[in-house]
């Protein structure tokens, strides 16, 4: 049964599905296709659509921001408008003390190209990432 054929969607859990309304919906501009119950708590998980398609599954949980891994990339076109339009939202970009970044916080992707990583309020990680 290949994977290779069905859709993906990154699953993201937050402390405060309420909190995490307002930076993902209202600090990224993600639309929401679906809201519903998580776990023991109604209302508790939004779905929210990214590039024509449902993307992130959101959902309250006692696991939140407990990796410090990228969870998810979002690849743009223009990595300097895409960080600065963000940055003007609140988002502050992560700088690692091992890499060189930009004034923005972007920084050389290994193999090519440029990546800026920021957080959601749970310290969950995202990246953006673009080719030039």
């Amino acid at each position: 049964m290949p994977l290779s054929r069905y859709h993906l969607r990154a699953s993201i859990a937050v402390s405060d599905i309420e909190r995490a309304v307002g930076f993902y919906e209202g600090t990224l501009g993600l639309p929401v296709l679906r809201s519903g119950p998580s776990a023991h708590v109604a209302g508790g998980s939004r779905v929210y659509g990214s590039g024509g398609g449902p993307a992130l599954n959101v959902y309250q949980s006692a696991t939140a921001g407990k990796t410090p891994a990228t969870l998810a990339t979002w690849y743009v076109d223009d990595l300097d408008q895409t960080v600065d339009e963000l940055v003007a939202s609140g988002v502050e970009f992560i700088r690692y003390e091992q890499l060189e970044h930009d004034a923005r916080g972007i920084t050389p992707r290994a193999g090519g190209g440029r990546i800026a990583w920021f957080q959601d309020p749970d310290g969950n990680t995202f990246a953006l990432e673009a080719d030039t």
